[in-house]
């Protein structure tokens, strides 16, 4: 076994750790008035291109436990596609909607003797009925066909519990640690037999998350009558250089017995898994943690409450909310170990370590709405990426169990930090995390920087060393926002000749805007503009977008952007010809461009903003119809209900901002742009005790357009609300009406 497989468990660690688990469990069950667990479809976006996984999670849980149908594909990058009818194990990692491959470690598979077994890739399996399957916040259940074993799984923050209904005879539960899937490998992988009830292990492997190593103590509730183990040698230039290994422990079980399994797993060592085993689940009671899961979505999904009538609309509303609490992931044992993108064990002293940061797609919406449903998340997450930042040189692109994968571009830790800073949340220290940012955004020698810097865009025609698509013209924008960030953030800080630096740089998408064309476009190291440029058309230059969709990729500077554009009445042409420029028939449009109207693509997250932008054009009611018209289209009470990959709750975040009736078109600027609300009645609780009202009470699918808005019962004339109003628990009043605005002549 590896060397930092060690067995010391701390007791007092271990009571401390139940106690406050107990203190924050009876307050969710204090506060939570309604089972909105059971309003949540963990199915939704599981067909089609949402790339969710159905199974059982704690909040930000570090365990996500979900079947895996057995076979690898871009349909079942989560492990799970609806459409399929085999399963093949229920692993404890995996991603939401992320669109990569990876994870699906310490997979168990229950069978009876003896088990069904297809060639590679798929191995052993059971089919299984939809109408014999069912789902809700933090519980996932299963009868396995061919086997007659009803599966059901739960979880607490870092461990899975899973409880197996046997139909009587010979049986087994099947430990593989030598699958993998997709972007996976499996690299080494050993099995301990502590005691009759207890095993423990480890699996390493390569893929997106490199060097990943995943710790694991499991406890039976019954003595195993039979233990196997089949070893299979990793092979290198001829010579073994590890091995793999697939554990078969069997049980003689009585007609509906059930035995339980539960798994704690750590990043760190088997003791780590150990105590996160022992804190978090010291019972074989599935009933017990399972009603403790629920009592805590209840108490985070209670933070909003809607009101309608429509039950479809809340259930894609408590789904959406439960979609953007999946991740970031928590990444810390018990105790606050954790393990760095340095390759070393680290302890979190007084706050919690988080990784799983799509922040290419999240600083747009989930990370604002962190800071109203979850602030002392939101401080623990600056922690942990100045944490990052210390350990790896930059801080985090898109990290995932202690890797820096670089997926996606951007250095947009930058404005969740910022965010935090300009909204007084958390106590990091504002000094450290400036110059973690100005470092990052600093460093030349990686992805254009600088060459951004030097020339003021990324050049399309210099080659980035490992990378295919050079994304220039995207990088150029992305750089700028975050530098505006930076400016604001030094700014209020007193330090103006950061903020007079940044703030330069944050003008650079002028650079790359041509007025020939009307467009942002790729220029070269010399300064010319791309040839032959085509808006609709997808180019390596671009980052899973085209012309018109980054068009607008300058959520800092709006108004800015109307000038290039030549004032409010042009902009307000091409905003209205990006929704009606509709793709040519027989046009293959990648597989990111979904949820299309003409070019906006609500699939993918650089359009997620443009709705909103008719509010600056002086047009609101078109932000008003285009807005319903995407919550009613593109989000479905159904396995294909999301059009676009969750990507780790983005998706799911725009939902519930717009939902409420109002989004962060710019995420730093305190300042959220009003749409149209979806229920007549929504009420954000706060952490501060008060409470954010929208009320709407003429709303229906028809009456959509806002006539009139009032802030606490006075006129109020603003397309957007504010930060201060927000967290002061004001109450809007929206008089809704069935004709837009040119006819009714709003106050807004």
């Amino acid at each position: 076994m590896n060397k930092r497989l060690n067995y010391f468990v701390c007791a007092s660690l271990l009571l401390c750790s139940m106690a406050a688990c107990a203190s924050r469990q009876a307050k969710g069950e204090e506060n939570s008035r309604e089972d909105y667990a059971s309003l949540v479809n963990p199915f939704i976006g599981t067909d089609f291109t949402g790339n969710t996984y159905p199974g059982a999670q704690a909040p930000f849980g570090m365990v996500q436990l979900s079947p895996d149908n057995g076979l690898p594909g871009w349909d079942r990058i989560a492990g799970y596609f609806y459409p399929d009818s085999t399963i093949a194990g229920f692993s404890h990692t995996h991603l939401s909607g992320t669109g990569a491959g990876d994870l699906y470690d310490i997979s168990f598979m229950p069978v009876t003797l003896p088990w069904k077994e297809a060639a590679e890739p798929l191995g052993i399996y059971s089919r299984f009925s939809h109408k014999d399957e069912s789902a809700s916040a933090g519980y996932y259940q299963v009868r396995l066909t061919d086997y007659n074993i009803n599966v059901e799984l739960t979880a607490t923050e870092r461990c899975g519990i899973q409880r197996y209904t046997f139909p009587g005879g010979d049986a087994a539960i099947i430990l593989n640690l030598r699958k993998a899937m997709n972007w996976d490998a499996t690299t080494g992988s050993d099995i301990e037999k502590v005691d009759s009830v207890t095993i423990q292990g480890y699996r390493y492997s390569n893929g997106w998350a490199r060097g990943q190593g995943v710790f694991f103590r499991t406890r039976f509730s019954r003595p195993m009558d039979e233990t196997h183990y089949d070893y299979t040698p990793i092979l290198k230039d001829g010579k073994e250089v590890g091995r793999m290994v697939v554990a078969r422990f069997v049980f003689h079980t009585k007609k509906g017995e059930q035995i339980t399994v539960s798994t704690g797993i750590s990043a760190t060592s088997v003791d780590g898994a150990a105590r996160n085993l022992q804190a978090e689940a010291p019972e074989d009671n599935f009933d017990k943690y399972l009603a403790r899961t629920r009592a805590n979505w209840n108490s985070q999904l209670g933070k909003i409450e809607v009101t309608g009538d429509n039950r479809d609309d809340k259930v894609n509303f408590y789904t959406a909310l439960y979609h953007s609490m999946i991740a970031p992931t928590l990444f810390c044992d018990v105790d606050g170990a954790y393990y760095g993108p340095d390759r070393k064990v680290h302890h979190a002293d007084g706050w919690t370590n988080y990784g799983t940061f799509s922040l290419w797609d999240t600083y747009r919406a989930a990370h604002p709405l962190f800071t109203y449903t979850e602030p002392d998340r939101v401080n623990d997450m600056v922690k942990s990426f100045l944490a990052f930042y210390d350990q790896n040189g930059r801080l985090p692109v898109w990290n995932l169990w202690g890797s820096e994968t670089d997926m996606m571009i951007g250095y947009h830790a930058v404005p969740v930090i910022v965010d935090a800073y300009l909204k007084g949340i958390g106590d990091f220290d504002p000094q450290r995390a400036l110059d973690a940012c100005v470092a990052t955004a600093n460093i030349d020698n990686y992805r254009g920087i600088g060459l951004y810097k030097k020339l003021g865009y990324v050049p399309y025609n210099v080659a980035e060393p490992g990378e295919g698509d050079d994304w220039s013209l995207s990088k150029t924008l992305e750089y700028a926002f975050d530098d505006y960030c930076i400016a604001r953030m030094a700014e209020k800080m007193g330090q103006t000749d950061i903020a007079r630096t940044f703030d330069r740089r944050a003008m650079n998408y002028r650079n790359v805007f041509n007025p020939a064309t009307g467009f942002m476009q790729p220029r070269d190291d010399k300064g010319k503009f791309v040839p032959n440029f085509t808006p609709d058309a997808y180019t390596p230059h671009i980052c899973e977008s085209n012309g018109w969709q980054y068009l607008w990729s300058v959520q800092h500077d709006v108004d800015g952007l109307i000038d290039l554009m030549g004032g409010k009445e042009r902009f307000a042409r091409k905003l209205d010809s990006m929704f009606t420029y509709h793709p040519k028939p027989g046009d293959e449009l990648p597989i990111f461009s979904t949820g299309m109207i003409g070019q906006y693509a609500h699939g993918n997250e650089p359009s997620h903003h443009v709705i909103y932008l008719f509010n600056a054009a002086g047009q609101p009611w078109r932000t008003q119809e285009y807005v319903a018209q995407v919550m009613g289209r593109f989000y479905k009470n159904g396995p294909a209900g999301l059009c676009g990959n969750e990507d780790c709750g983005q998706m799911s975040a725009w939902y519930v901002f717009s939902a409420m009736g109002f989004y962060p078109v710019n995420p730093v600027s305190g300042r959220y742009e009003i749409g149209t609300p979806l229920f007549p009645e929504t009420r954000l609780r706060l952490a501060n005790g008060k409470t954010f009202t929208v009320l709407a009470p003429g709303l229906s699918k028809k009456n959509i357009y806002i006539r009139s808005v009032k802030v606490d019962g006075k006129p109020y004339g603003k397309t957007y609300l504010t930060h201060e109003q927000i967290m002061r628990g004001a109450t809007v009043e929206l008089e809704m009406y069935d004709r837009h605005g040119r006819d009714v002549s709003p106050n807004i």
